[in-house]
């Protein structure tokens, strides 16, 4: 029953979330809202909503671990996950100029983020640091895009389809109502199974939710990667990864205090810091991550998930 529960949940997360975008782009351009500030708001937003949501529900419903395994879960598995399968597919060149901009911001808010978890917690003074640096980003990226505003263009149009009035309506209407349903089916079957197999909710965040709430962006690389069209996937995950800690960890630190446990602290934090650094020689050397690779990638992420399920098992 659980494991339904969560399949349910994530299953209505991911429909609500994309009619929500979709409604939203399409109301935004039907009001006039330029390209550029609908692709660095309702597309960058709404494409993380599914996560938002299920960390606040995480944390409103007293299992904070999956909250902060999500994120730092989600972060491991985008780089060598997905990341990895479209490289062994098609191989993964360096995005344009703006990559190195953004990887060097991804490990300054991963530094970020592991001095402010050895505070013990993160809570409002987390939230005040990482809500500055997410509006500091906002407004770089504001600048580069009015510079150059046909990547901001190409995403948005991703998102749109011409549409009558109703069905916007209706659009938003269901991914308002779809998403926090979604997002509480999926904490709740998540929690089941942690109790089920003794295992904690830290783990299961890390694990079975981290990669729920990454399916959306596996899907588009596998199928970048079957297209031969992956450059844009380097500039993609390193986007969400920083949009994970800033904005997700940012806001559901203001629905109450995020308790860190020793774990992430000893391990998982390291993890996540480690696999941004494995994508330095490819980032800042502007060296393709070849089938060789992605098929490292895949060995490093199934041999980190059989560890920390070998180690919940020993600890239960």
């Amino acid at each position: 029953m659980d494991i339904i529960l969560l399949i349910a949940g994530l299953a209505i997360l991911i429909v609500a979330g994309d009619v929500l975008v979709r409604g939203a782009v399409a109301l935004s351009l039907r009001l006039g809202v330029p390209m550029v500030i609908v692709g660095l708001t309702v597309v960058a937003f709404g494409t993380s909503l599914p996560e938002l949501l299920v960390s606040i529900d995480a944390a409103l419903s007293g299992v904070p671990g999956i909250a902060v395994g999500n994120v730092v879960g989600s972060n491991i598995t985008n780089i060598l996950l997905v990341l990895g399968v479209p490289a062994v597919i098609s191989r993964v060149p360096p995005s344009g100029s703006g990559t190195k901009r953004s990887y060097w911001l991804v490990l300054g808010a991963s530094g970020v983020l592991i001095a402010l978890c050895f505070a013990g917690s993160l809570y409002y003074m987390a939230a005040a640091v990482l809500l500055t640096l997410l509006a500091l980003m906002l407004a770089d990226m504001w600048r580069e895009a009015r510079k150059d505003p046909s990547h901001v263009a190409e995403e948005v149009s991703e998102h749109f389809t011409p549409m009558p009035p109703w069905k916007v309506a209706a659009f938003i209407l269901v991914g308002i109502a779809g998403l926090p349903v979604g997002a509480h089916l999926l904490i709740e079957g998540a929690v089941g199974i942690a109790r089920q197999f003794g295992v904690s909710e830290a783990v299961i965040g890390l694990s079975l939710v981290a990669l729920g709430t990454s399916l959306p962006e596996l899907a588009t690389t596998v199928m970048a990667g079957i297209r031969k069209q992956t450059d844009v996937a380097m500039g993609n995950v390193l986007g969400s990864n920083l949009f994970n800690i800033l904005a997700i960890l940012g806001i559901t630190s203001l629905f109450g205090p995020l308790p860190v446990e020793p774990e992430f602290l000893a391990r998982d934090l390291w993890v996540m810091l480690a696999s941004a650094l494995l994508l330095a020689p490819f980032v800042l050397g502007n060296r393709v991550i070849c089938r060789r690779t992605g098929t490292l990638f895949l060995i490093l992420y199934l041999g980190y998930y059989a560890f920390l399920f070998t180690q919940a098992g020993g600890a239960a």
